[in-house]
């Protein structure tokens, strides 16, 4: 597996931590808001990130949206940036610290949603652009976000994609010179797809 490397715009060879999903951000407050048309309740929820002799991930935590599921099971509700062995969809075990935030513990149950993270080069066709990322899987089916700060998007790809041409596209783009990536969360199907 590949490591990327945000300040270079380049990835690093290095195998991927498992998943160690432990908790903690500097100044994290609870949020929760009333949900979308099913009422659910949407927070927070911390997840602790181990930085590497390099500094990658660029963060010592990451804030995801979940959805409470039970007292102490959410279900994540966006695709991480850095959390490792994470996706959209998955289960994972919460606690409140002393100050009330919620914490991430171990994943309960993998929703089958793989997270591949991209970057972009600034020099590449793409000129460095997320939604320019964003728009090439988006007829693979395949959603995302970007953020600014570090140059990044965060892809999700639902169970029921082609994922042979999702790795097809992803090898492409990264032979052309339009981005590198990493794959944070996947399953035997996305190992097993495009083996050329």
């Amino acid at each position: 597996m590949m490591r990327l490397d945000y300040r270079a715009g380049r990835v690093a060879w290095a195998p991927c931590p498992a998943s160690g999903l432990l908790v903690g951000h500097a100044g994290a407050v609870d949020e929760a808001s009333a949900g979308g048309p099913a009422g659910d309740r949407f927070v927070k929820v911390v997840f602790d990130l181990q930085v590497d002799g390099d500094g990658w991930p660029p963060a010592g935590s990451e804030r995801l949206w979940a959805v409470l599921v039970g007292p102490d099971v959410v279900r994540v509700d966006n695709t991480p940036f850095f959390v490792p062995g994470l996706a959209s969809g998955d289960l994972v075990r919460v606690h409140r610290d002393e100050d009330g935030v919620l914490l991430a513990g171990e994943r309960l149950r993998w929703s089958g949603h793989c997270t591949i993270r991209v970057i972009p080069f600034r020099n590449g066709p793409l000129g460095g652009s997320r939604q320019g990322v964003l728009d090439a899987f988006a007829p693979l089916g395949v959603t995302g976000e970007g953020i600014e700060l570090y140059g990044i998007v965060a892809l999700d790809v639902p169970p029921g994609t082609d994922l042979a041409a999702v790795k097809r596209l992803l090898r492409d783009g990264q032979r052309d010179g339009r981005w590198d990536y990493e794959e944070g969360c996947v399953g035997d199907a996305w190992i097993a797809a495009g083996q050329d």
